[in-house]
C-alpha cells in the first residue's frame, strides 16, 4: 500500500507544477507529458461570421485566440471560461466543444470551446498589461492567426465541421 501510495505521489508531481513566471500559475499535464490548456473562440452571435481575438501580451501587434492553462481544480470547459474572462473581458453561453488541439513544437493539448458573447466588460485584467481585444471577419481571423499561431489558424479551419455538436 505505501508503495502504491508513493507511485502516485510521484505521477502527480509529474502532473502539476508551478510556473515560476507567474507566481499564481500552476501547470497540469496528461498523461504523455503534454500541457493542459483550454480556449474559446468567441463569436459575436449565432451566424459565426464575427471572432473576437487578443493581442498577445508578449507582441501587441500579434493576434491570438485567447485561453490558457488548466489549473488542477478545474475541467477545461471552465478553464476556457475563466481565460476568455481574463484575456478579453468577455463572457457567454459555449454552444459546443470544438475539439482538441496538439501543438506538438510547444507540448500543449488545448481543449477549444465555441462561444457566443452575451457580455463585454469596460476594464478586464489583462487588459492591465496592455492586451487590446478586436472582431475580426473569419478571414480577417485567418490571415492574422497563420502569421503567428498556426496551430490557433486550425482551429478556424474546423468550426464548421462542428456544427451540429452539442456541448
Amino acid at each position: 500500500m505505501t508503495g502504491e501510495l508513493t507511485r502516485q505521489f510521484q505521477v502527480h508531481r509529474r502532473m502539476v507544477k508551478e510556473k515560476p513566471e507567474k507566481p499564481n500559475s500552476i501547470r497540469t499535464y496528461d498523461e504523455d507529458g503534454f500541457k493542459r490548456r483550454a480556449a474559446c473562440l468567441c463569436f459575436r452571435d449565432e451566424t459565426e461570421q464575427e471572432v473576437l481575438l487578443v493581442s498577445s501580451t508578449k507582441h501587441l501587434d500579434m493576434w491570438i485566440v485567447p485561453g490558457g492553462g488548466i489549473e488542477p481544480t478545474e475541467d477545461p470547459l471552465g478553464a476556457a471560461e475563466r481565460e476568455v474572462f481574463e484575456e478579453a473581458g468577455v463572457r457567454g453561453v459555449v454552444k459546443r466543444r470544438l475539439g482538441v488541439f496538439e501543438n506538438n513544437e510547444r507540448k500543449h493539448r488545448t481543449s477549444v470551446y465555441v462561444l457566443y458573447v452575451n457580455e463585454i466588460v469596460d476594464h478586464w485584467l489583462d487588459q492591465d498589461l496592455g492586451r487590446k481585444r478586436e472582431w475580426f471577419t473569419i478571414d480577417e481571423a485567418k490571415k492574422k492567426l497563420a502569421q503567428y499561431k498556426p496551430v490557433q489558424h486550425n482551429y478556424l479551419e474546423f468550426i464548421r465541421k462542428s456544427a451540429d455538436e452539442v456541448t
